[in-house]
C-alpha cells in the first residue's frame, strides 16, 4: 500500500479503449472492427489483427473523471494522461487527453500512438490524473484502478492466459535472444505474463510441440510442454517472491489477479505445513536469508513439477514407449 503526503481522489478514474487504428507511414491508416479490442476482458489483441505490417497503433481512449471532487479539490493546472508501459522492454509512452463536456458530465478523450519496435509482448495501459498540489506541480492525484492489456502476440482479446507461447529463430530474431541461439528455449518473467520463447531455429522443436502424429510421438510432446511449463513455474515463484509488496508494518502482500492463485497454489507444496498467511511470511524471510532460502529450491522445483504434472506426463511417456517396443 503506498501512502501519499499529499491528498489524492478518493472516487474511481474509469476508462475505455473505444477505437484501435493500425497505420505505416505514408502507406496506410487502417481502423480495426472490434473484435480485435474487448471491453469486458479490458485487452486489445493485435497479433496477426487483419494487416501484419502495421509500424504503429492509435489507440482512441475515453475517461471519466469525478469532477464535483475535481472542482472542489485543493488542486490546480489538472491534467489527464494515458500510459502505456512495458516492463519486459522498458517501454513508456503517453498522451494527454482533452477535456470534453456533455451536458453537466465531463469527459476526457484522446489518442495514444505507440510505435511496434518499442514493444515486445503485452503492455498495460492505464489512465492517470496530474495536478499541482500544495504548490507543487506534476503530482499524481490518480490512476484507473483496472488496466487494459495491449497484447502484441495475442489473436483474440482475452485476459485469462496463464503463460504466452512466442515461437521465434533465436540466431535471427530479436538481438537479446541471439546469446542463447543453442537454447531450445528461454523463459521471460518480466512482463505481465510469463513468455515462453521457443526457439524454431532448435531441429526438431517446433515440430515436436505442434505434433499430432503417432502416440509416440504424443506423448514426447507432453512430457516436453511438461518440461517447460516446469520452467515456467520455477521462474514465475522466484519472480513473485522477489517482487512481494509489503504492507507499513512491512507485512508482504499477495500480488492479486493470476499471480495471487500461482503463489497460494504453489506455497501449499513448498511450505505444505503452514497457513497461506503463515506460507507468505515464511517464504517472504527465506527470501532475505539465503541460507534458508537454498534449502527450499528442492520444495520448489517440486511444487513446479506437479503445477506441470511433470511425473503424470513422463510416467505415460514411458508407458507409451514401452508398449510401443513390445508392438514391434
Amino acid at each position: 500500500m503506498k501512502v501519499y503526503p499529499y491528498r489524492r481522489l478518493t472516487s474511481e478514474i474509469a476508462f475505455q479503449v473505444t477505437g484501435v487504428r493500425q497505420e505505416l507511414e505514408g502507406r496506410y491508416q487502417h481502423d480495426l472492427d472490434t473484435r480485435s479490442f474487448s471491453t469486458q476482458e479490458r485487452v486489445v489483441a493485435l497479433h496477426q489483427a487483419e494487416r501484419d505490417d502495421w509500424e504503429s497503433v492509435r489507440l482512441t481512449i475515453s475517461a471519466a473523471l469525478p469532477v464535483k471532487e475535481l472542482l472542489d479539490g485543493p488542486w490546480s493546472d489538472v491534467s489527464v494522461v494515458a500510459v502505456l508501459t512495458e516492463k519486459a522492454t522498458n517501454s513508456r509512452t503517453t498522451a494527454q487527453l482533452a477535456q470534453e463536456w456533455h451536458g453537466a458530465e465531463a469527459n476526457w478523450a484522446g489518442h495514444l500512438r505507440f510505435w511496434r519496435s518499442a514493444y515486445r509482448s503485452r503492455a498495460e495501459l492505464t489512465v492517470v490524473a496530474v495536478a499541482t498540489v500544495d504548490g507543487v506541480p506534476g503530482r499524481m492525484i490518480g490512476e484507473a484502478e483496472e488496466a487494459w492489456v495491449v497484447d502484441l502476440t495475442a489473436r483474440t482479446p482475452t485476459r485469462q492466459r496463464e503463460m504466452v507461447v512466442n515461437e521465434v529463430d533465436f540466431a535471427a530474431g530479436p538481438e537479446w535472444l541471439r546469446p542463447f541461439k543453442d537454447a531450445p528455449w528461454i523463459v521471460e518473467t518480466s512482463g505481465d505474463l510469463p513468455i515462453v520463447h521457443l526457439n524454431t531455429g532448435f531441429e526438431g522443436i517446433s515440430e515436436l510441440i505442434n505434433s499430432t502424429g503417432s502416440p509416440l510421438e504424443r506423448a514426447v510432446r507432453d512430457m516436453l510442454a511438461a518440461q517447460i511449463a516446469s520452467d515456467v513455474w520455477t521462474a514465475v515463484f522466484h519472480s513473485l517472491v522477489s517482487d512481494l509488496e509489503t504492507d507499513e508494518r512491512g507485512d508482504p502482500l499477495w500480488p492479486g489477479g493470476w499471480r495471487d492463485s500461482v503463489l497460494r497454489g504453489m506455497l501449499a507444496d513448498v511450505l505444505p505445513d503452514h497457513s497461506e498467511v503463515d506460507a507468505l511470511r515464511e517464504i517472504h524471510v527465506r527470501r532475505s536469508e539465503s541460507a534458508a532460502w537454498n534449502e527450499l529450491q528442492p520444495r520448489i522445483n517440486y511444487a513446479a513439477g506437479r503445477r506441470a504434472r511433470v511425473a503424470r506426463n513422463l510416467g505415460a511417456a514411458i508407458r507409451t514407449l514401452d508398449v510401443s517396443q513390445r508392438e514391434s
